[in-house]
């Protein structure tokens, strides 16, 4: 098992890419911590892992408030006792033309997904550096590295976290933790499903692999950068999109 009794956060993991990364690192040995804003789903997701064999824990978080993050990182630590892996994959879409977007717009996504971002990691930071050792995986997006229409706000806060995992990997590393960024492609996720499928064709066109990615597929890259075998790999940017970057 490559994650044998490895205590991992998952945020946003009641559904999509973070519910079948749970599932997965469940598989692997982990200790899994399902956080998440949704409590039917996040609650479902942690009762398939336990199910299964393995060790789960549902906390509810809303990642854009400090003091929940801080929640989340004090039942994590009462529950198992310490914290190896954070997987910050919360996320929400807002989505609007620069001259049409609201500031509640721009605002709501801001405070998820770059806030949210920034208050698990500062708050599971401590925890990490008193053990000498961490990994902490923040997830981006292909869209951050060559933006797109009527995503100013989503654009903004997937650079933005491209940025701040530079930063934290200097300031972090020195203590042994290793922080990573992924930038997912297009991945068949549920929001993903819900596109016309004309635009689905246009976006198979521009992929060089020809098809869509898979959430296990994505997945399986996070599970890489959660286990030891990643141990030299800090500060990284890692697409997975088939090649649309190239």
């Amino acid at each position: 098992m490559r994650l044998k009794e490895k205590v991992t956060i998952i945020t946003g993991a009641a559904r999509g890419i973070g519910r079948e990364t749970a599932l997965l690192f469940a598989r692997e040995g982990a200790r899994v911590v399902v956080s998440d804003i949704d409590v039917a789903a996040g609650e479902q997701t942690a009762a398939e892992i336990q199910r299964s064999g393995g060790r789960a824990l549902f906390v509810q978080t809303d990642v854009s408030k400090r003091a929940d993050a801080q929640r989340l990182v004090e039942k994590t630590v009462q529950e198992f006792g310490r914290i190896d892996v954070l997987l910050n994959n919360a996320g929400i879409l807002r989505d609007a033309t620069l001259l049409k977007m609201t500031e509640e717009q721009f605002d709501q996504v801001i405070a998820v997904n770059l806030k949210g971002t920034f208050n698990c990691t500062q708050a599971v930071a401590p925890v990490m550096i008193a053990q000498g050792k961490g990994k902490i995986i923040n997830v981006s997006s292909v869209v951050g590295l060559y933006g797109n229409f009527g995503q100013t706000n989503y654009v903004a806060t997937k650079a933005g976290v491209i940025g701040m995992t530079k930063v934290w990997a200097r300031e972090l590393g020195r203590k042994g933790i290793c922080v990573n960024v992924v930038a997912p492609g297009f991945i068949t996720t549920e929001m993903v499903k819900s596109v016309p499928e004309k635009v689905i064709e246009m976006m198979k066109e521009r992929i060089p692999l020809g098809r869509l990615g898979e959430p296990r597929e994505v997945a399986q890259l996070y599970l890489f950068l959660a286990s030891d075998e990643s141990d030299y790999i800090n500060g990284a940017v890692i697409s997975i999109d088939g090649g649309i970057t190239v």
